[in-house]
Order: C-alpha cells, then sequence, then structure tokens
C-alpha cells in the first residue's frame, strides 16, 4: 500500500510533528508511506517538497492579503482565518500518481485551495483527511471558541468585522465546501474522541465517515532517562522541583500563559517556600518576555529544534503544565507523558482523554487559575510521583504506541479503498 501524506510543513506545528510521526509509524508498519510539503525543512528522502521554490509561496501571500481585506486591515484574526482560495495543484504530481491512498493532513495557508482539494477528489483516489483542528467542518475558523453555527451554516463569523459585512466571506466559503462535499465521499479521521464528537455535529459533514484515531509517538525516543543528566543536558538546575511550560509560542494566547502566571502567584502567595527550591522552565519562542512575569525564577530556554534535547528538557521536569483555552490532542503533553512526566492542564478538548485525573495527572477546571495552582500543588508536594510516572507511561504505550496508531490507520485505509471499488 502507498500513502501520500499531504501537510503544509514537514516540521512546524503540532500537525506537521503529528503527520511525520504517523508516517515513520507507518513505515515501521509495512506502508510504503510519503509525505508531501510546501516546507520542507530536514533531508529526509521520503518527505517531497512542492516543485517551484519561486512560486509556491504565492498562494499564501495571496490568501493572507484578502483575509487582511475582509478583516479591514487588522492583524488581530489574520491567522486564526483560512479560505482556502489559492493553493498548488498537485494531481500532476508522480508522488500522486503513484499513490494508492491520499491522506490530507494540515493543508492550509495556501497549500491546498478548495478547488486544489475538488481535484484530489475527482480523480478517484481514495481519500482520508486527519482533522487537527474544526477548520474542515466549518467555513472559516480552526476552532470554534463556542459558537455554533457550523451545526447549520456559517455566516457573520465572529472573526470579521461587523459579522463579515456585504457579501459575508464566512457564507460563501461555507457554500463552496457544501458544493464539494455533497458529491464525493471523505474517510475523516479526528485525533480526539472530543473532535470526533464536535465535527459530527457539523452541517457539512452530514454522510460522511468520520472515526477518531489518536496520534502516534515514538517511545524509542521520548522515553524516561536519568533526571540528573537530563538537566546537565538541558543547562537547567539540578537542585529545584521544575515545572515546565511549552509551546511553539508560549504567549499564544490559546495556550493559556495568563492563567499559567496567575497560578504561580497564586501558588506562591500560599506557599512562599516555593521561592527557594521550585523554578519554572519555559520552551518555546518568546519565552523570555514571559519569564519576568512569574513569581518563580524562570528559565527561558527559547525555541528548540533538536529532539535529542528537547527530550532532556522534558526529562529535566517534576510536572508538564498546559493550560490550553481550545485545544485537540497536544503533542506537548503525549511527549511529557512518554518521558514519565506528570501533567496538569484545563479540561479542554481532547486532554482529559489523555490525562486521567489523578492517576497520571490533574485535569483543572477550565479556566480555572486556582485549581490549575492546586493541581501543581499537588503534584509537586502530595502525590506519589513514581505512581503517577508509571500510570503516564502505561497510557502512552497502550494509546499512542506507533504500532496500534498505524494498524487503526491501516484499517480506515482498506475501508476507503473497498469503498470506492465499491462504488466505482
Amino acid at each position: 500500500m502507498r500513502v501520500l501524506i499531504v501537510n503544509t510543513s514537514e516540521k512546524t506545528g503540532g500537525a506537521a510533528v503529528a503527520a511525520n510521526r504517523l508516517m515513520e509509524a507507518l513505515k515501521n508498519n509495512g506502508v510504503k508511506a510519503k509525505m508531501l510539503v510546501r516546507d520542507k525543512e530536514t533531508d529526509q528522502i521520503t518527505v517531497v517538497e512542492l516543485p517551484h521554490p519561486m512560486r509556491r509561496q504565492w498562494p499564501f501571500m495571496w490568501e493572507r492579503l484578502c483575509i487582511f481585506f475582509h478583516t479591514r486591515f487588522s492583524r488581530k484574526h489574520l491567522f486564526e482565518i483560512d479560505i482556502a482560495n489559492a493553493g498548488t495543484d498537485i494531481t500532476h504530481l508522480r508522488e500522486f500518481k503513484e499513490a494508492d491512498v491520499i491522506h490530507l493532513s494540515w493543508i492550509n495557508q495556501g497549500m491546498l485551495s478548495l478547488a486544489g482539494i475538488r481535484k484530489i477528489l475527482n480523480s478517484g483516489k481514495p481519500v482520508v483527511w486527519t482533522l487537527h483542528d474544526e477548520w474542515p467542518a466549518t467555513a472559516i475558523c480552526h476552532y470554534t471558541n463556542g459558537c455554533d453555527r457550523f451545526k447549520t451554516s456559517c455566516h457573520h463569523c465572529r472573526l470579521l468585522p461587523g459579522g463579515g459585512g456585504p457579501g459575508d466571506l464566512a457564507a460563501r466559503v461555507w457554500n463552496r465546501k457544501k458544493r464539494m462535499l455533497a458529491t464525493h465521499n471523505i474517510h475523516f479521521v479526528a485525533c480526539s474522541r472530543w473532535l470526533e464528537g464536535e465535527v459530527k455535529q457539523s452541517a457539512l459533514l452530514t454522510g460522511q465517515s468520520i472515526t477518531s484515531i489518536p496520534n502516534p509517538i515514538d517511545t524509542h525516543i521520548f522515553r524516561p532517562t536519568d533526571r540528573h543528566d537530563a538537566r546537565m543536558a538541558a543547562g537547567l538546575p539540578i537542585d529545584k522541583r521544575l515545572i515546565l511550560f511549552v509551546s511553539q509560542r508560549v504567549t499564544d494566547a490559546r495556550k493559556g500563559m495568563d492563567y499559567f502566571v496567575e497560578a504561580i502567584d497564586r501558588l506562591v502567595a500560599a506557599h512562599p517556600g516555593l521561592r527557594d527550591d521550585t523554578g519554572v522552565a519555559i520552551l518555546g519562542g518568546q519565552a523570555e518576555e514571559v519569564a519576568e512575569r512569574l513569581a518563580l525564577p524562570a528559565y527561558p530556554l527559547g525555541y528548540v529544534s533538536g529532539e535529542k534535547r528537547i527530550v532532556s528538557i522534558y526529562n529535566s521536569a517534576t510536572v508538564f503544565v498546559l493550560p490550553s483555552l481550545e485545544d485537540n490532542l497536544p503533542n506537548t503533553i503525549m511527549e511529557a507523558m512518554a518521558c514519565g512526566v506528570p501533567c496538569v492542564s484545563f479540561h479542554v478538548g481532547g486532554i482529559p482523554e489523555m490525562i486521567d485525573h489523578r492517576k497520571n495527572g490533574y485535569v483543572a477546571a477550565t479556566a480555572d487559575a486556582a485549581d490549575l495552582a492546586e493541581g501543581i500543588r499537588w503534584v509537586l508536594c502530595d502525590a506519589d510521583r513514581e505512581a503517577l510516572s508509571r500510570e503516564a507511561l502505561s497510557k502512552v504505550a497502550s494509546c499512542y504506541s506507533q504500532h496500534s496508531v498505524a494498524m487503526k490507520y491501516i484499517e480506515v485505509y482498506n475501508q476507503a479503498m473497498a469503498f470506492k471499488r465499491y462504488h466505482l
């Protein structure tokens, strides 16, 4: 079986990381898998980049320009919206022609247009689409943030000034998606049961096949190591308990940094002695901007791309905290758990499927900084950390291993191919 996974980036962003890991999982389980990307970042031979380097950024720039116009030249929601009005036609590429299954992943920001997706569907090849967020089930947004218009028909979007005004951009994109999906079958795979439940309510996806399969992780790479050695390698203090926060951009409001800062404030106010033996490590872009806001000694690590150093940073942590306000199935929580690190997070999206409350971590009430602080305190001071670590490792082995995830996807591929043969 030959599978072509299509994703905008090879490595940048959670969806890219997940798509790359899936490719490796499939290859390790007998599938001839390749990735097709716009932004290639390594010399991996099974990752192919779009042709014509000078042209492939034009769709991204044109789409952003159109969105910028519709936001009345405001940058506030510029990267929360995708309209897929421009992209690259991949159906003429050799890798596309050779594939038995086309597996779409995160294809936004100028990778594929709706017209390009329609061409893929018209080719007759079976299509599987992994949902890393809600965009395929809405008109233009990636996270609905409580809006339920996608259950009937997207219009007057909250992300556009005045709801979009004359010509209603959201309604127009919705109708284009609706026409595209009306005559084609796609096998959609959500990364969490939460997301599966959300997108099944979309009027766009009525009648489509929708299931859920988590992202995989390579437990040969992300695994427990000696904490002392890890901290030496990461350049972190060896004599403190360390609270770890990780995000590609730590100031991203969706990742909940404001709640994290407030939780640390509350923790220190109630337990001032923590200043002497506890610190915070911050991994991700703009870490320095956050460090000075924290009531505990902070160690900003900036953006790190090397997997070996990232593993050392996880293994340096006493507890990992990610207070996301909207999320699907964060790779960072999975990575921390695979290193045996207990996690604390809000009851959001697919996170409660990963963290079993008071068993391998702590699930705090959503947007409740006081409960988040209590979760951090519980892991640091009261819980049996060895037991939490064992449970985290057990959860990863049973749910997120390469083999278990690859087998589930192979079953979906076979179903998609059988469906196509039956309907020819």
